[in-house]
């Protein structure tokens, strides 16, 4: 499986007991929909590779899944997991409502301003903690677009559009001297 594939899911946090357990953030919307999960690609520390890892047991505990993988018997082995990076494939990702869109179906989108037009195409996703940013290639620049609700109208996934509303300057802090 290629990372390109999949989508990232969480990390493992720490170990949890000495049976092998580990903790788990999920950094998703709805954790409970991944209650059933079978197994999950990680990507170990320092690694580029996607190993793949059956659940032999997972339950909530507070805001993280304590997970038990198979063959993962001791907490010598659960801490060779630590920082490790969790994926799935993109055809696992859950359905969304017909206005949502996931970050990855984005990409490529052609941005269209209300007042300035066609802007440009969406290279990338910044996920930034509290506030999220689009990345366009704008006049040949890197151009960063906070993807809020006063921001970002409308996503038309059928004709591959994003609608903005750029804030008044935003364009010109980059070209400005």
């Amino acid at each position: 499986m290629r990372i390109d594939d999949c989508y990232q899911l969480g990390y493992v946090s720490k170990t949890h007991g000495l049976q092998g357990e580990v903790s788990v953030y999920l950094d998703v919307d709805f954790p409970e929909e991944y209650e059933e999960m079978e197994s999950v690609f990680l990507q170990l520390s320092g690694s580029g590779t996607l190993i793949p890892f059956f659940v032999e047991d997972l339950r909530w505990q507070k805001d993280n899944a304590i997970v038990k993988f198979e063959d993962i018997d001791s907490i010598e082995q659960a801490e060779e997991l630590i920082k490790a990076q969790l994926f799935l494939p993109l055809d696992q990702l859950p359905p969304l409502e017909e206005d949502q869109y996931y970050f990855h179906e984005i990409v490529g989108f052609q941005v269209v301003d209300e007042n300035e037009g066609e802007l440009g195409t969406v290279k990338d996703v910044y996920e930034a903690g509290a506030q999220n940013l689009i990345a366009m290639d704008y006049c040949e620049q890197e151009i960063l677009i906070p993807l809020n609700d006063e921001v970002v109208l409308k996503v038309d996934k059928v004709l591959q559009v994003v609608h903005t509303r750029l804030p008044q300057g935003l364009l010109d802090i980059y070209f400005d001297g």
